[in-house]
This record gives structure tokens, C-alpha cells and sequence, in this order.
């Protein structure tokens, strides 16, 4: 998976498309991430407590890995990520600018 957890993405489409944001949490069996602040939904919480009220609470959902496209840190521009394998790792790069992320 090219995106990981602290990564700056870009959302593509959906409400809020060309926002930027943080990867909070990748959960790559399903392919999805969750953006920090975007990408939100009201969720409705019933009273856990006697006298204590419901209320609305806005909820990060996740959004789909191929509607985000990662933030290069060096050129600060939204670009595609490729791979170069050297003697002892892996590592990603940008396709901008060919630098490490």
C-alpha cells in the first residue's frame, strides 16, 4: 500500500475533494484510510445514563485508498508514488521530483 499512517493526502473526490489532510489510521485489508478532520459523518449517540442526554457526535469515516493521492514533502505537490528497492530496503519516491518520502 503506497499511503501509511502520517502521511499528507490529498482527497480526490467526494464532499471534500481537493482538501489536504493527516492519515490517522490504514487499514489495508479493506483498503481504506481515515483522514484527520475530513471526510466526516454525524453519528447519533442514544443516553448511556438516566437523565443524561442523546446527542449527534461528528465521526472521521473512512475513505477509500484510491480516492487519495499522497502529498510529497519536498515539492508540497500532490504526486504519484513509485518504488526503489536498494541493496537493504525499500523505499518510496515521489514522480514529481524523484525524492525519498
Amino acid at each position: 500500500m503506497k499511503i501509511r499512517k502520517n502521511d499528507q493526502v490529498k482527497i480526490l473526490s467526494g464532499k471534500d475533494r481537493g482538501k489536504i489532510g493527516k492519515v490517522l489510521r490504514v487499514t489495508p485489508k479493506d483498503g481504506k484510510a481515515i483522514v484527520e478532520g475530513l471526510n466526516l459523518a454525524k453519528k447519533h449517540s442514544k443516553p448511556r445514563r438516566q437523565g443524561e442526554k442523546g446527542q449527534r457526535v461528528t465521526v472521521p469515516v473512512p475513505i477509500d485508498v484510491s480516492n487519495l493521492m499522497l502529498v510529497c514533502p519536498k515539492c508540497s505537490k500532490a504526486a504519484r508514488v513509485g518504488f526503489k528497492i536498494s541493496e537493504k530496503n525499500k523505499y518510496r519516491i515521489c514522480k514529481k521530483c524523484q525524492s525519498e518520502i
